[in-house]
Formats: C-alpha cells, sequence, structure tokens
C-alpha cells in the first residue's frame, strides 16, 4: 500500500499478488483502476479508468466504479426526472445516481487489504435525504478480484428506503486486435426491462442466455429474475474472463439486476452494473428495500477473474 501522485490527486495504490488497485477514498468511496500483471509481464486493465481527465467534475468521470446510493441510475416523480417522493410525502429533488458518487467520505480503515469509508452527507445530501443514518462502504481486495460491500444503518426513529448500486466500467476489449463482437456475456436472468422516458419499468428485449458484447439490444436494459447470482463475460473461447457476483446466496432476490451499458460502439469499456433492483425503485415498487429503526442492512458483490 502506497500513496501516489496522479492527475492531481493524492491516491493510495495496493498492490495483492498480481493485482493493483487504485482508489481516492475520500472522493466518492471512488475506486479508480484496477489492473493485473500477467505471466508474460504485460499488464491488463480491469477496470478502465481515462489517462487524462476530461475537462469536468471528478465524480462525472467515466471510469472505476461510482457508487450509486441512495437510488440507481434516474428516478422520477409524476413523471418528472431527478425527483423522488419521500415517506412523508414531499417531494424532493435527487441528482442521477444518487449522492454518493460526488460526496465526501471519511476513510475509517486503510490496509493492506483495502479501505472502508462513511458517506459525509452535505447539505444537498441532507435536502434530498433527509433521514439519520451512516452509510458505508467496504472494499476488500484479493489478488484475483475484490468484493465491495454497502452497510446502511438507520439511527432514525422511522423506515429509510434505498436501493443502491455500482456502475462497473469495464475495459474491453482486453486484447489487442479484438472488438466487442470477440466478447460475450452469460446473464442468467428470466426477465429483461428497460426505463420509459417517464421513468415507468417496460418490457425489455428477448436476449438468450448468452448474446455477444456487441449486441446493441443489451444497451440500458435491466437484467432480473436471476436464475443465479453470477454474470460472466470476456472472450469467446479464450480464458480470462470475469465473473460479477450479487451476494452470497446461490440464488439472489428476484428483484436483483445487472445492467448492461455502454456510451458508444467504439468506447474503451462497456459496464456490467449489479444493482438491489432497477432504476426508480421507490415510484415502481421494485427492488426498494427498508431499513427498519435501528436496523442495518447490507449489499455485497463479488467480482473475480476467472
Amino acid at each position: 500500500m502506497e500513496k501516489v501522485s496522479h492527475q492531481g490527486h493524492t491516491l493510495t495504490r495496493w498492490r495483492v499478488g498480481s493485482s493493483s488497485f487504485l482508489a481516492l477514498p475520500e472522493r466518492g468511496a471512488r475506486l479508480m483502476n484496477w489492473n493485473v500483471t500477467l505471466g508474460d509481464g504485460s499488464v491488463r486493465d480491469v477496470l478502465y479508468w481515462p489517462e487524462q481527465d476530461p475537462a469536468g467534475e471528478f465524480h462525472k468521470i467515466r471510469g472505476g466504479n461510482p457508487i450509486l446510493f441512495p437510488f440507481n441510475a434516474r428516478t422520477f416523480d409524476a413523471g418528472e426526472i431527478h425527483f423522488w417522493r419521500d415517506p412523508d410525502g414531499v417531494r424532493r429533488p435527487m441528482p442521477m445516481h444518487g449522492l454518493a458518487r460526488q460526496g465526501d467520505f471519511q476513510v475509517v480503515r486503510l490496509d493492506e487489504r483495502g479501505f472502508a469509508a462513511v458517506f459525509k452527507p452535505g447539505a444537498e445530501a441532507r435536502a434530498s435525504y433527509p433521514f439519520e443514518y451512516e452509510f458505508m462502504v467496504i472494499y476488500r481486495f484479493a489478488p484475483l478480484g475484490l468484493s465491495c460491500e454497502f452497510v446502511l444503518v438507520n439511527n432514525d426513529t422511522r423506515p429509510i428506503p434505498w436501493s443502491a448500486g455500482h456502475h462497473f466500467y469495464f475495459t474491453v476489449p482486453w486484447t489487442e486486435g479484438h472488438t466487442r463482437a470477440n466478447y460475450a456475456i452469460r446473464i442468467p436472468a428470466t426477465r429483461t426491462l428497460r426505463q420509459d422516458a417517464a421513468g415507468r419499468l417496460v418490457s425489455g428485449p428477448v436476449l438468450k442466455l448468452e448474446e455477444p458484447l456487441n449486441n446493441p439490444a443489451l444497451v440500458d436494459t435491466f437484467h432480473l429474475g436471476l436464475r443465479h447470482n453470477a454474470a460472466v463475460f470476456g472472450p469467446i473461447g479464450a480464458p480470462g474472463e470475469i465473473a460479477v457476483r450479487i451476494g452470497s446466496a446461490r440464488v439472489p432476490s428476484p428483484e436483483a439486476t445487472f445492467v448492461t451499458w455502454t456510451l458508444a460502439d467504439d468506447s474503451p469499456f462497456y459496464c456490467v452494473e449489479p444493482w438491489m433492483g432497477p432504476a426508480n425503485a421507490v415510484e415502481n415498487k421494485t427492488g426498494l428495500q427498508w431499513v427498519a429503526p435501528g436496523q442495518s442492512q447490507s449489499f455485497i458483490v463479488d467480482i473475480a477473474i476467472q
């Protein structure tokens, strides 16, 4: 574990076996890059981070793993985006992807195998999500993988709603000369959904268990009703696939969701995103969880190179 200067930030880097992890825990609990040194000495980027920061705000950089809390993606209230209605019936703002990715965190554990950081909500977060709570992000790094756990503790006198998730930007393709057409993904979903312009859930595309990553029907699709907890993707007929797992139970909650997304056909990344449920969970009542007063809930994701 060491401190490094990178693109104007002081980051922490971990070396665990053949893996190297780069993070800025104080800013959005952001894991920025994960790469693996292969047997021939070459380096494979697993999580993408741009070589040069694009102009704009750090939390909007497309790379690493932005933390989506308390809600995923786009929330709506009565058809209007970036709002939600709290349990008392009060309409409140809610930015795209929630509050944590642009928020400040306090590091409460930093050791040779990872870190834990607690969200420190500012005025915007308190106005948008008016509860007494502690939200912690815990990373544990391994030689060929990682786990990330969210823990939400309710310190309030009323139940707290949430439906959080991850936005992993995986480097694809990772083999020279390949395109997305050389890669495939297997998601054991029994149904797919999409979100319409008013935030409602509508039927998604009909997909096979295995699809090539260049299939445009995968983009912006929610995969749920999972037969088991792992989505696996990688080069067709070659080793080095990546498995993303939701929770430790072989079959997760029926509303647990994988999201597949990318920005453009030639983007150097592909996002496979494990979420507690589809977007706009409060209004759609799908994937929404409640934490009782004095109780806590966790959401755990594991990623491994196979």
